[in-house]
């Protein structure tokens, strides 16, 4: 083929379009933010509150109730018992405020955990990447009055026909005696999707009296569109659905789990990716940071431990922490 000055500026339009179409994709890669779900508790209720409930609150969108609330910091929130014709049972303060609420208590994926039988929730929060996973995994979290999720405690969820109402107008009844408890009939349905997810997805053990009820639930009180879109919104930080509430899973007698949170990566930022070897020449190398002060210190300085778990971000090394925008603890030397 002779080259002519026609077809030589055909190709070079044609590289000039290319170039200009490959900045644009990088820019645009540069740009997207990289989403991954949280990793521990303290993080989720933050971004539980501000992706997924954070236009709920005056809508009848607490779990047990349907009460309104204002918010209040980071990530509670003030009850409206007006809204709801909420009365104090017995716990005044616990009352005023909203909490997050694991639907599937916490205890139901410890317990079957060798970290939770050697020292609890604590030892599992220190210990455990699965289990903080598990307790941080948003499709667990709701919204609830406070005193009704301690009332609930880890009860199960169950029929209670005789039982009287305890808070009021709110629509909840629990047995002490019996630790059971029986969510009003609006979340009926999205409290037994959700235990199917976490029994799918952390092997959560469903006896078969507790299949039967939440399948029968599932059944009778279907995906509402609140419900669809909470499941989109959460899908959105995790980076996957529920499928039973997208319908791509349905739960039946025999059900085998597949336990995709059991051998979910742990991300990268995580402390149970980092070198657990205490001898080992990476160790020395990493870094404890406040999230508050932006301030870092290093493995010899005196405040290494001294900052809470919540206040703490961990670095593999100096450079990345000053990377991230921290400075030097003063007393560091």
């Amino acid at each position: 083929m002779i080259a002519t000055k026609s077809n030589l500026k055909v190709l070079r339009s044609l590289t000039l379009l290319i170039m200009i179409m490959g900045c644009a994709l990088l820019l645009f890669l540069q740009a997207t933010p990289v989403i991954s779900a949280p990793a521990n508790f303290d993080r989720a209720k933050i971004e539980t509150k501000q992706y997924v409930y954070f236009d709920r609150h005056q809508v009848g969108g607490e779990f047990y109730c349907g009460c309104d609330w204002n918010w209040v910091g980071r990530s509670g929130g003030r009850v409206d018992h007006a809204s709801c014709g909420y009365q104090v049972r017995s716990q005044a303060v616990r009352a005023a405020r909203t909490e997050f609420e694991h639907i599937t208590p916490i205890s139901a994926v410890g317990q079957q955990r060798q970290c939770w039988q050697n020292g609890g929730r604590q030892n599992c929060q220190k210990t455990d990447p699965v289990f903080n996973l598990a307790e941080a995994d948003m499709h667990n979290l709701t919204i609830a009055v406070g005193e009704v999720n301690g009332d609930r405690s880890n009860f199960r969820f169950g029929v209670l026909p005789s039982t009287p109402y305890q808070h009021g107008q709110c629509d909840v009844k629990i047995d002490f005696a019996q630790r059971v408890a029986e969510p009003r009939d609006q979340v009926k349905g999205m409290a037994a999707r959700v235990y199917f997810y976490m029994a799918d997805f952390y092997g959560v053990t469903l006896s078969r009296q507790q299949q039967q009820l939440f399948m029968a639930w599932d059944k009778q009180f279907a995906p509402t569109e609140w419900e669809r879109e909470r499941d989109r919104r959460i899908a959105s930080r995790m980076g996957h659905n529920n499928p039973f509430v997208t319908g791509e899973k349905s739960w039946h007698i025999g059900f085998k789990p597949s336990l995709s949170g059991l051998v979910s990566p742990i991300p990268a930022h995580h402390p149970a990716a980092l070198p657990k070897n205490n001898d080992a020449p990476e160790t020395a190398n990493i870094v404890h940071a406040n999230k508050n002060s932006k301030i870092y210190h290093l493995a010899h300085c005196p405040s290494f431990n001294a900052m809470s778990e919540a206040n703490r971000v961990i670095f593999s090394s100096e450079a990345q922490a000053i990377d991230a925008g921290y400075r030097k603890a003063g007393n560091c030397r």
